[in-house]
């Protein structure tokens, strides 16, 4: 087992390859793993478990730092302990 196939198979425990016209995609309940990212077809099933990792590391990054996923109470809790580290700093000085 590769470490690409460790990764998915991580976050999507169901993940597996299916065979078909297009080549070897990564499924994961009857939804394409990489869709959103547009990775190119490959005959190689290797190749299609690390197109998935990368698809889910890219998804990771997404959701930790897009703005637009990011609600208004993760906002103030990360305000509030940058501004905690500011005080605790001034007060050792």
């Amino acid at each position: 087992m590769s470490k690409d196939k460790k990764k998915v198979l991580k976050q999507y425990p169901n993940a597996y390859a299916e065979h078909g016209m297009n080549g070897v995609r990564i499924m994961s309940n009857d939804v394409f793993i990489a869709a959103e990212f547009y990775m190119p077809n490959t005959n190689d099933e290797e190749v299609a478990w690390g197109h998935a990792a990368m698809s889910c590391k890219l998804t990771q990054n997404f959701n930790r730092a897009h703005p637009s996923r990011m609600s208004l109470t993760d906002v103030e809790s990360k305000l509030n302990r940058i501004h905690k580290r500011k005080r605790r700093g001034r007060r050792v000085k």
